[in-house]
Order: C-alpha cells, then sequence, then structure tokens
C-alpha cells in the first residue's frame, strides 16, 4: 500500500512583530529537518546594507573570522553577517539575521544561531543554522525554536553550543549534554575537535574528550576571548586588555604583547606561509596583527 506522506511544516509569522528575533510564529502540523532561509517573505528579498569603510556594521559584534576558502573576513552582527570588500567596505550578505554566535569548520561552511530579522521566515530562536555557501543561504539544522546559542564552535568533529547547558553534536541534529558547568563567554575548538577550550568565570578550561570533562588550565593568563590558529596556537585576550598566545595548546602563554581595548570578538588563523593573523573586533572597528601579536593595526583587506 502506498503511504501517504505528511504535510510539511508551516511557519509563518502572526500579526505581532518585535526588533532582533522577537517575532512569533504559528506552526502547523509535522517537521522538517532543515528549512531554507529565504531573506523576506513577501517581494523578495531587501537590498544588501553596505557600510563604509572604518565603521563597524551594528552596534555589537559576535563573531569574525576569515574564510579558508575565499580568503574573505566575516563579521557576524545584530543585522546578519556583513563580507569586508576591497575597498574596506563592508557588504551584507544573505538574510537579516541576529547573529548571537558563529563559526566557521570549513571553506564556506558556517554555523549560527540568533534570532530572525523582520520578515525571515525562520523559528525564534533559529536554534544551530548551516551555511555551506558563505552565509548566501541557511538551513536549520535542528532546536529551531529552542536554543539560542550564545557561545558557539564547530571543528570537523562537530558543533558544540552553550544555551543554559553545555551541548555537543557530530552531525547537527542529534544532541548530548556535556559536563560544563559554568557559563562561557567564549568557546573555541581545535580544528580537530581534540580539544576545545572555554572561557569563563573560574579561569580557561579544557576538554580533551568532547565536552564531558573539564579542567583549568592554571597558566593561562584570565581571558574572555580565545582562539584556535591551528592545531597547537591559541590566541586569547586577557580581561586586562591585551593579547596573549600559546603555541602549545593552552600550556604555556606569552603575554606581553599588543594592547586590546574594548575587545568584542577574536579569530586567529595562519596562511599558507605560516604567518599568523589575529583579527580582534573592538568597539570603533577592526585590528589585525601579523607578526606574532606584537602590534595591531586597523585591518584594510
Amino acid at each position: 500500500m502506498m503511504k501517504t506522506r505528511p504535510a510539511p511544516t508551516v511557519i509563518k509569522p502572526d500579526s505581532t512583530r518585535g526588533r532582533r528575533g522577537q517575532t512569533r510564529f504559528i506552526v502547523g502540523a509535522g517537521l522538517v529537518a532543515a528549512l531554507a532561509l529565504s531573506g523576506c517573505s513577501q517581494g523578495g528579498p531587501p537590498e544588501p546594507k553596505s557600510v563604509a569603510a572604518g565603521t563597524l556594521p551594528g552596534e555589537h559584534i559576535h563573531g569574525i573570522s576569515r574564510d579558508p576558502g575565499s580568503g574573505k573576513v566575516n563579521l557576524a552582527t545584530h543585522e546578519g553577517l556583513f563580507v569586508l570588500q576591497p575597498d574596506a567596505s563592508w557588504l551584507q550578505v544573505g538574510p537579516t539575521v541576529d547573529l548571537m554566535s558563529f563559526s566557521i569548520s570549513a571553506p564556506g561552511t558556517f554555523y549560527a544561531s540568533g534570532h530572525p530579522g523582520e520578515g525571515v521566515d525562520l523559528p525564534a530562536p533559529v536554534g544551530l543554522i548551516k551555511s555551506t555557501d558563505a552565509g548566501n543561504t541557511w538551513s536549520v539544522l535542528s532546536l529551531g525554536g529552542q536554543s539560542d546559542f550564545h557561545a558557539l564552535t564547530a571543528s570537523s568533529a562537530g558543533v558544540m553550543g552553550f544555551d543554559g547547558v553545555l551541548r555537543v553534536t557530530a552531525d547537527g541534529k542529534n544532541w548530548s549534554e556535556g559536563g560544563l558547568s559554568a557559563e562561557p563567554r567564549a568557546l573555541a575548538s581545535a580544528p580537530d575537535g581534540s580539544q576545545v577550550l572555554a572561557t569563563t568565570d573560574q579561569g580557561l578550561l579544557s576538554s580533551t574528550d568532547g565536552g564531558k570533562t573539564w579542567a583549568p588550565l592554571t597558566s593561562a593568563p584570565p581571558l574572555f576571548l580565545t582562539a584556535w590558529a591551528d592545531s597547537k596556537t591559541v590566541v586569547g585576550v586577557t580581561t586586562q586588555g591585551g593579547l596573549a598566545i600559546s603555541t602549545d595548546a593552552g600550556l604555556t602563554w606569552k603575554a606581553d604583547l599588543a594592547t586590546v581595548t574594548s575587545g568584542q570578538a577574536l579569530s586567529a588563523s595562519r596562511d599558507k606561509a605560516g604567518v599568523l593573523e589575529i583579527l580582534v573586533v573592538t568597539d570603533t572597528g577592526v585590528l589585525q596583527s601579523r607578526d606574532e601579536g606584537a602590534t595591531l593595526s586597523e585591518l584594510k583587506s
């Protein structure tokens, strides 16, 4: 006997809307595993926003990273994803989603969480969303309407996020709870997922078993942001306002480096020549270091 397919979920906004993810949704019967995100429910997507050079796109930035595929720098903001242009301006890519967390795991492969913008047909909060085309389109993997991850990290081993509890997934759909009790300001995973760091009020914590157990890295300075550049190199911003670098996966640190004021987001990477790049978002712009953290200057490209 031929089976009848269940009706697809219908997600549409009701008459009550609010700014930055306050839209309420009426959900019909059934469930879909992934929902393609469109920029606007009616009339097609709006024109992408552009922000002049020297100006940040939004009041607060929740993530920064250089795509290892395109080489472009991406900013995750309350107004969506913005990409640095050759003239140092910022251009919005994809729909308007209040991106509360953001991580790049591979060329063009992005993960994020947050709230849909006005007119964006997504559950609120969006749960875990993924893009495989560098942020132009997104799909909901899981936890739509349930989770708003304010700390998120992705690696080749999967995704880890904190939405009041630590959650871990290998496939983006099936989750288990981790053993982190302290709320992290930031989560950062080594590229292969073998080690994850969490900046907390208890200091820098490390997990080498997929988030099940955590131990303090007592030699680390007090950090509120941290990022991996490769399997051994970790960069941090200290609570005193300076850069710190470890080249042995967090066991020892060098902290007499450049000064950072009002740090909001951090990323680190090494290019094909092995040069370490550090990107730091402050209240006024994006700074870059390419001399092992000794100095910082305004990012141009």
